[in-house]
């Protein structure tokens, strides 16, 4: 759009329309007779003159709306990389004391790994916590796996701690509750129960062929690979070697 010749307001940038098809750009123009001086900033000793005849007419630029303050980047935590149930059971193993390959085994025989996994009876989760249970324990989900198995460490810790490490007692007891086991002076008489405890012994007792036959370049663990005797009845937890004796359910 071309405008008739005049001065615009000091701050309004404008663009001079030549007649030699040129522009300039400028701050601001003021006539001088013969001449139009053409500002281009606010310091009045940066000009050009130019013959007022060869100016056409002006355009006013609009100006860039004004930037307001850069806001300070957002920064954004990197996400917290999710942990593997072998390091969920590493953990809570170290909390409590108890092999990892005995949590893995105990799993197995509950749940099949499926952190989903809910019982006939109510019991939920990867170590198969009935709701009573995993509230004694402090357990907030126990669908959630880590939760679920920090509980279920910690109910293998106190059912060992309270048998004297019998393995035999201890998973017994985690099947079949600690009143049977105290009712019958043992292992009950259960066939579910008796087959549980042999399934998480044979299980465990791999795992520690595999560890002997493909020892680790580091071991954090030298001693927990020794063997649980396949019917036997207590076990030392945690990182210390597995020692079986024989135990028998008392006489009915």
């Amino acid at each position: 759009m071309l405008l008739v010749l005049g001065n615009f307001p000091a701050s309004a940038a404008e663009m001079a329309l030549l007649r030699n098809g040129f522009s300039i750009r400028h701050e601001r123009h003021e006539p001088r007779e013969a001449v139009t001086r053409l500002y281009f900033n606010e310091s009045s000793d940066n000009y050009v003159d130019i013959p007022t005849a060869d100016i056409m007419g002006y355009e006013a630029i609009e100006a860039p709306p004004a930037l307001g303050p850069v806001p300070a980047p957002t920064l954004v935590p990197a996400p917290t990389p999710a942990l593997t149930l072998g390091a969920v059971m590493d953990a809570a193993g170290s909390r409590n004391n108890i092999d990892p390959d005995l949590i893995a085994s105990v799993i197995s025989a509950e749940s099949g790994f499926n952190p989903s996994a809910v019982s006939r009876k109510g019991a939920q989760g990867l170590m198969q916590l009935m709701p009573q249970t995993a509230a004694s324990l402090g357990v907030q989900n126990a669908m959630d796996p880590a939760d679920n198995v920090e509980g279920g460490t910690r109910y293998l810790r106190d059912l060992l701690d309270r048998y004297h490490n019998d393995l035999l007692k201890t998973l017994a007891a985690y099947n079949a509750g600690p009143r049977s086991v105290e009712q019958y002076h043992g292992v009950p008489p259960y066939r579910e129960t008796r087959a549980y405890i042999t399934r998480i012994i044979q299980d465990l007792n791999r795992k520690k062929s595999a560890n002997r036959a493909n020892p680790p370049e580091l071991l954090t663990n030298p001693t927990s690979s020794a063997q649980v005797g396949e019917g036997s009845g207590s076990a030392a937890s945690g990182n210390g070697p597995l020692q079986t004796q024989e135990h028998k359910p008392a006489a009915q």
